[in-house]
């Protein structure tokens, strides 16, 4: 990523920024080009999620062709969940929030925001958000949000935005991926990898000691063709061409994403714990995206990672993009191993190309 000019726009921005709660601090670090915040004063209240019911295995790919040993060595993952063709995307991201609003004993009218983070939605026009609040039954402002595997960390950051300044009182956070809707059967390196999921989380104004203690929001477009779903947006409509070429389907250079995810997470994970003025071991849960488990591998040893302080389910469900961490954040809450006053770092990463990592203070 190409290094900015000590006199850009960006750097005087910072440096006039004002300091303490604010998004934008003074004189804040910066990684891959983006700035390393600080906004506190709001709170996780609850956590859901969904996953289908049908199970398909390493053995299942089998009968297909693919080799299930592998797609264990080289992903760490032993099944995924895969959507019935009568539902979508918006169906999962309704039962992931309904779960969280019971968990949180909070009524879908007191939701004054919803943001889905997704690349899978039902239909092109309306967003998956909108569906959603109809089915939620509530009037509050709707929309989607989409960037890629990171969609999540992103949405996340902007409810908190929303909380922080007083907008809203209760934001209903969804990430919801149906990835194999837009999968290549015949793809050996990519279809196993992926799987379907949905998670959500209800913010809240918090206490001072609360809140995204450290966080950063990123993107390099340059990476746009690494990971790609070529044709059905305005750039290359559906043809039957392109149909028989399999362009609606998604595409990734598999290599050079692990490479650069590998990279991006030691960058950014160490920006933020420095910025926090923290050490690693001052964490007390790591939710990485769960992507492929060499991935994981490789930055717990960059990063001097305790093992056993990460969280990791992508051997049950592959990876479901958006719906990820917040997957595991709720399976972990539901495990005992999220508490008061806890220290959790999530990382996002993913098409576009985005990342987002933050330490939570829960």
């Amino acid at each position: 990523m190409a290094e900015e000019p000590a006199n850009s726009d960006r750097s005087a921005w910072q440096r006039d920024a004002p300091a303490g709660n604010s998004p934008a601090l003074a004189h804040a670090p910066v990684v891959g080009g983006a700035p390393v915040r600080r906004l506190m004063g709001v709170q996780i209240l609850a956590t859901g999620s969904y996953v289908p019911d049908r199970v398909v295995d390493n053995e299942d790919l089998a009968t297909l062709g693919f080799d299930a040993d592998w797609i264990l060595q080289r992903t760490g993952i032993r099944e995924r969940r895969i959507l019935p063709p009568e539902l979508a995307t918006s169906d999962m991201a309704l039962a992931a929030a309904q779960r969280c609003l019971a968990r949180a004993e909070v009524a879908a009218a007191d939701v004054d925001l919803l943001i889905v983070a997704t690349f899978t939605p039902d239909v092109p026009v309306p967003s998956v958000a909108c569906l959603v609040q109809h089915q939620l039954g509530i009037s509050a402002p709707a929309m989607d949000l989409q960037a890629g595997c990171a969609g999540f960390v992103y949405a996340l950051g902007t409810a908190a935005q929303f909380i922080a300044a007083g907008t809203s009182r209760r934001a209903l956070v969804i990430g919801a991926d149906c990835n194999s809707r837009i999968l290549n059967r015949q793809d050996m390196k990519i279809f196993p990898l992926f799987g379907d999921g949905a998670g959500a989380v209800l913010v809240g104004p918090g206490t001072s000691e609360q809140g995204l203690e450290s966080y950063t929001l990123g993107a390099d477009g340059s990476g746009a063709e690494l990971l790609i779903r070529p044709m059905g947006g305005t750039r290359l409509a559906l043809t039957a061409e392109g149909l028989a070429a399999n362009l609606q389907f998604l595409r990734m250079d598999g290599r050079a994403v692990f490479k650069w995810a590998i990279r991006i997470l030691d960058e950014t994970i160490r920006a933020v714990i420095d910025s926090a003025g923290l050490s690693i071991d001052d964490l007390d849960l790591i939710v990485l995206h769960q992507a492929n488990i060499r991935i994981l591998d490789a930055a717990a040893e960059q990063l001097g990672m305790d093992r056993a302080k990460m969280f990791v389910n992508l051997d049950r469900y592959g990876n479901t993009s958006a719906g990820s961490i917040p997957l595991a954040l709720d399976e972990a809450f539901a495990a005992g191993r999220i508490h008061p006053g806890d220290r959790v770092l999530v990382s996002g990463f993913g098409a576009g190309l985005t990342w987002g990592t933050a330490i939570l203070r829960w």
